[in-house]
């Protein structure tokens, strides 16, 4: 018969109560932030220490490296990314020309290789550039359209012919006058700030205008109009236009500059004087000693 165990036992049932570190954990595992932080922000922590690690020896870093710039490479030089032709738009061929010899581009190329915006000002510093946009169009096209500025006048410096525009820009050098002959000629000290009043003479200029040889801006004031025989007409530094006028009415009532004269000098409105040229002072003086 086997003996009855004591209710002193000394090995007494396990208290289901959980411990004092037991409950406060699951007194925490109630809050929603310790909670995120044990499932979340603990093994997040775990997997940036190991990365760290891992990157913090220079092979890995070249590895990742060469990785990226491989990756990188693959996707810009997909056929759909790659620029094929250049097209100039709204440029005569000699501008034309100059934008391609500013921007010498090797086709095709990936449009993740080319900068637009610096592109862009380098077209627009061309002098005959008024504006321009650059686009890249599907079938790997890159179109620039030009807004070229319009040469109204051949300006006359002292290195030479160029062409301007209507804002006084210098465009081109040209050789000789003939090559433009179908623009007015400009010139002078101040003639560039006072262009449009100098183009207005030569709208004014009626049956004179193709006599003009061209406009001379003088002290930066007035200006002097040069025909074709020589014969200057010296206009005032105010109302130049009207002055003007009433040299090309007097003309055609009276053929004034069909005479033997050199200048007209209107600088005087109120008083307008004639100088005749050499020969015709000559025979004056003959006629008056004669007398």
């Amino acid at each position: 018969m086997q003996p009855l165990r004591s209710q002193f036992s000394t090995n007494p049932h396990r208290d289901p109560a959980p411990s004092r570190w037991g409950y406060r954990y699951q007194r925490l595992m109630l809050t929603p932030g310790f909670r995120k932080l044990v499932k979340v922000g603990i093994p997040m922590l775990v997997v940036a220490g190991l990365i760290a690690g891992w990157t913090a020896r220079e092979p890995s870093r070249q590895i990742m490296s060469d990785v990226y710039h491989s990756t990188k490479n693959r996707i810009q030089q997909r056929d759909e990314f790659m620029v094929k032709v250049m097209t100039v738009d709204g440029a005569q061929d000699t501008l034309a020309s100059d934008i391609r010899t500013v921007l010498p581009l090797e086709f095709p190329t990936s449009s993740f290789d080319l900068d637009l915006e610096e592109m862009r000002k380098v077209i627009a510093a061309l002098p005959a550039v008024g504006d321009v946009t650059l686009r890249i169009k599907p079938g790997g096209i890159l179109q620039v359209y030009v807004t070229q500025r319009i040469a109204v006048a051949v300006f006359r410096t002292v290195e030479g012919l160029k062409l301007i525009d209507e804002g006084g820009v210098l465009l081109q050098d040209i050789l000789v006058r003939a090559d433009r002959s179908d623009l007015p000629l400009i010139t002078g000290d101040g003639a560039r700030e006072a262009l449009s009043e100098g183009l207005e003479i030569y709208e004014r200029a009626g049956p004179l205008a193709s006599r003009m040889r061209g406009v001379l801006r003088m002290g930066e004031r007035r200006w002097d109009v040069i025909l074709d025989s020589g014969q200057r007409i010296l206009l005032p530094a105010t109302n130049a236009i009207s002055a003007f006028e009433r040299v090309v009415a007097l003309n055609q009532a009276q053929d004034l500059l069909e005479r033997d004269v050199s200048v007209v000098d209107m600088r005087h409105p109120a008083r307008p004087t004639i100088r005749l040229n050499k020969n015709a002072m000559a025979n004056r003086r003959q006629i008056t000693s004669d007398q």
